[in-house]
């Protein structure tokens, strides 16, 4: 598990799921300690919510491998307590009421705290000064009332005086701000500072300006859908939105207008003269006009200025008309296209007015259109009234005419309800059955996607579609993992190409094909522990493997993500492998390997192949603590500079630079750590194909192929540089060259020769810097441990000649059998020759006599 503790949270991650198993912020710790007697445990108090509303503390107890580690996760959560209480109290910077009268005692009680009796009565006195007559005579009065006895005494009585006061006056108190507040308000509103009246007016302000900025956004959108106005007509309709919005911002509140006032209408000639008859329809299916809330001249705003009529410059009074008392409403803009139906209902036409409370009105404004409502003809009675009677609340409500009666539903039988479940049943399961199919699918796309984001790479040697079917044979033959396939054919293969998508497989195929040509495994194999069971261990390198993460591919999106997939991935793995191989356990440069497995194939199957390329192939030798194989391969890679391009290997002896100074990445990553990801990948084709001696072939063929490149270069800084940093970066063709130059190379020779020879330069440096005292002793060492091992081949070798003894007296048992068996042999095949004459003869006699049944039954006992 990873704890990781953030800015103001501490987390616990789960590599294995990749998921945060617990989340705590540092609100919710409480205590956090070390183990006494288990110093390698630590943990930490929570308060946590229960479900019945109130809270209880939960203990987490955690184990690390070493108590060093633990030591250091508590300094971390020392430390990252201490900045996250100090942000917290700068971001909390309270704000104080200079004029506030418990900061003055405040203030006070600061100043005397500490001081002397004597002193702090001086101050006291002081203080004093600044109250009023009748505050100090108080004070006075009731110190001399209860006469104390010291100066101490004396001070706290006045001190607790004096907090009563200042207690009461806080109670009158108004702070600063909130008197300016209160002030600015109550120049808008013009109202009493009392706090629910205060609330109330606020509300009442944010509505209206809400209110009239809709208002203008409307009627913005509707002078742009008519289009250009005459500018008499746009005088006029400013003018009006004008009144408009001075009206509604000047209106009452709605309680206030129900108590009060009464809506009314205007009669049919008052409209008529206003010149906003085209606002009203003669139809009962239009859409009822809407009142506006009085204004205390009693008069009547009119519909012209809604979106679908003008108005005009005349500005009559209305005569309002007496209508049955209902709820007030209030003035509500109505839609273009309802008013664009009234204005071609015709200038002549009645009006047909009808009221509605303040929920139809509501419910008109959201509800969608019923189509099947009654005909208009139900109310043509009404049409000469100038209204419509009140509607019924049972009636259904329909938007484009009057409403129709309510149908009683009928109750269904049992057997309908009973085939509704049935459906509903149905229906049910087959949106589980959808659900968890669009789960698969998603499940399908987030794994495609990732693959997508693990190779997002640029290929080097495009793979043609011919390769690709080569490859798809061979990988989908049936048992191919105890065929053995011509070993010519795949290194053609390799060497045209290799299927990005198809790439982690054929490694996979690659190391099938090793093991089948050598049966017989390495020494040192490791235990066979399952993959499962090395994640539940902990590890010791941990520390190191997780400062790696961050380093490994950091610009490719799969590994970017900080303690991401890819990097829980491949924490998971290198940790795997630290359990798995104790003596190497974790080295720099075996992430980059691990990565590259990690981008071409799942989780398991990535460590698989680690442990295939560090045992059978041999790449965990350079990786051990003592470094000696990878001085080998550097000695080597000198010869092979040396015998290859020897003006280079001057050129770079000339200027002292060794190869350990440029190559050690090379060999530790196998390129990975400096070379596009295309280009690495293709070296990993060869590496699973030739083994480690790959890796020689591409330094070789990279130095030698840029060789004129690195002869211009003078000095030790641009040289390492360039080999560094610019041949990384070289083209693709480049870089295909020299992969093609791999396949045609054969070194394996000369790199056996040239172990050989470090082994022995290696010893004349040893046997050169002894004397002959130790040289004498060496020698002396090395007789006796000759004299012990001829002693051991001698018993093994008399051991061996007693078995000898004995096969060969099995051997001559065997061959006395056999001379007996060839004897039994022949006497069998002399009675066999005389039976056979035998029946012959009888053959004869029976042919003569004319019994043809016994002939027959002669017959066929001669054939069996």
């Amino acid at each position: 598990m990873l704890f990781t503790i953030g800015q103001s949270e501490v987390y616990l991650i789960s590599p294995d799921t990749k998921k945060v198993a617990i989340e705590k912020s540092f609100k919710e710790i409480s205590f956090c300690s070390q183990g006494i007697r288990h110093v390698d445990h630590f943990g930490f108090i929570c308060r946590e919510s229960s479900e019945n509303g109130g809270f209880h503390f939960v203990c987490y107890v955690f184990q690390c491998t070493d108590e060093a580690l633990v030591d250091e996760i508590m300094m971390t959560l020392k430390q990252a307590f201490t900045v996250a209480a100090v942000q917290q109290t700068s971001k909390a910077q309270t704000q104080l009421c200079e004029g506030c009268p418990m900061q003055s005692l405040h203030k006070l009680c600061e100043k005397i705290e500490g001081l002397h009796p004597s002193k702090t009565k001086l101050e006291l006195q002081k203080h004093l000064t600044t109250l009023n007559n009748q505050e100090q005579a108080s004070i006075f009065e009731e110190v001399k009332k209860l006469r104390p006895r010291n100066d101490q005494k004396e001070n706290e009585l006045v001190i607790s005086v004096l907090r009563n006061i200042y207690e009461e006056k806080q109670k009158d108190h108004v702070h600063v701000g909130e008197a300016k507040q209160v002030s600015k308000h109550s120049v808008l509103v013009h109202v009493p500072s009392s706090a629910p009246r205060f609330r109330l007016d606020m509300l009442k302000n944010k509505a209206k300006r809400s209110l009239t900025e809709s208002f203008e956004s409307i009627l913005s959108r509707g002078s742009k859908a008519r289009g250009p106005l005459d500018s008499s007509g746009a005088g006029d309709l400013d003018s009006s939105i004008s009144s408009t919005l001075s009206s509604t911002s000047k209106e009452p509140p709605l309680c206030e207008k129900e108590k009060d006032k009464l809506p009314t209408l205007p009669t049919e000639n008052a409209v008529k003269t206003s010149g906003s008859v085209g606002d009203l329809s003669s139809d009962a299916d239009d859409a009822p006009l809407e009142q506006s809330a009085t204004l205390p001249q009693q008069s009547f705003r009119r519909r012209a200025n809604t979106l679908s009529h003008l108005p005009t410059a005349s500005q009559e009074s209305l005569v309002p008309v007496e209508t049955s008392p209902s709820v007030p409403q209030r003035k509500l803009m109505s839609d273009y296209e309802s008013k664009h139906s009234q204005q071609a209902g015709g200038a002549d036409s009645p009006v047909k007015t009808r009221r509605h409370s303040w929920r139809q009105q509501i419910f008109l404004r959201v509800a969608t259109p019923q189509k099947a409502c009654d005909s208009p003809s139900r109310y043509d009675d009404y049409s000469e009234l100038g209204e419509l009677p009140p509607r019924s609340p049972l009636e259904p409500v329909c938007e484009d005419g009057p409403f129709g009666p309510v149908k009683e539903e009928r109750k269904r039988t049992p057997h309908e309800l009973r085939e509704l479940w049935k459906k509903a049943i149905i229906q049910q399961i087959l949106l589980l059955r959808m659900e968890k199919e669009n789960q698969k699918l998603q499940a399908s796309e987030n794994n495609l996607q990732n693959r997508r984001l693990k190779l997002d790479y640029e290929e080097i040697t495009p793979c043609l579609k011919d390769v690709t079917l080569i490859w798809e044979k061979m990988l989908s033959t049936p048992g191919r993992s105890k065929i053995k396939f011509d070993v010519e054919k795949i290194h053609s293969a390799v060497g045209q190409g290799v299927p990005r998508h198809h790439r982690g497989e054929i490694w996979k195929f690659l190391a099938e094909q090793y093991h089948l040509k050598h049966q017989f495994p390495s020494k040192q194999q490791p235990k066979d522990t399952p993959y499962k069971e090395l994640l539940k261990q902990l590890t010791s390198q941990q520390h190191a493997i997780l400062i790696d993460l961050g380093r490994t591919f950091p610009t490719h999106p799969y590994f970017s993500a900080q303690l991401g997939a890819g990097q829980l991935s491949l924490y998971n793995i290198l940790k795997a492998y630290s359990l798995l191989d104790q003596e190497v356990g974790y080295c720099q440069g075996l992430s980059f390997v691990a990565g590259v497995l990690l981008l071409h194939m799942s989780e398991e199957d990535a460590f698989k192949m680690l442990k295939f390329l560090m045992f059978d192939m041999g790449l965990r030798k350079q990786y051990r603590p003592d470094m000696t194989i990878l001085q080998i391969q550097m000695y080597q890679l000198s010869r092979l500079l040396h015998d290859y391009h020897r003006d280079l290997y001057n050129h770079l002896e000339e200027h002292e630079i060794g190869p350990s100074l440029y190559a050690a990445p090379w060999f530790l990553t196998m390129f990975a750590s400096q070379f596009p990801l295309g280009f690495v990948a293709r070296v990993f084709d060869m590496l699973f194909l030739q083994g480690s001696e790959a890796i020689f072939k591409v330094a070789l063929s990279l130095l030698g192929s840029h060789k004129p490149l690195i002869l211009q270069h003078e000095n030790l800084e641009t040289i390492v540089d360039f080999i560094k940093s610019t041949l990384p970066n070289l083209g693709l063709v480049q870089m295909e060259k020299t992969i093609s130059q791999v396949f045609e190379m054969d070194i394996a020779k000369q790199l056996q020769a040239y172990e050989v020879e470090y082994h022995v330069l290696q010893d004349e440096l040893i046997d050169s810097s002894l004397n002959d005292n130790q040289r004498l002793d060496k020698l002396e060492k090395a007789n006796s441990s000759l004299r012990k091992q001829n002693f051991g081949l001698l018993e093994e070798l008399q051991v061996a000649n007693g078995k000898i003894q004995n096969l060969e007296a099995t051997v001559e048992l065997l061959l006395t059998n056999e001379g007996k068996l060839k004897q039994s042999i022949v006497t069998l095949e002399q009675e066999r020759e005389a039976l056979l004459k035998a029946v012959e003869e009888m053959r004869k006699k029976i042919g003569d006599a004319d019994e043809k049944p016994l002939l027959t039954r002669q017959e066929h006992m001669d054939a069996d």
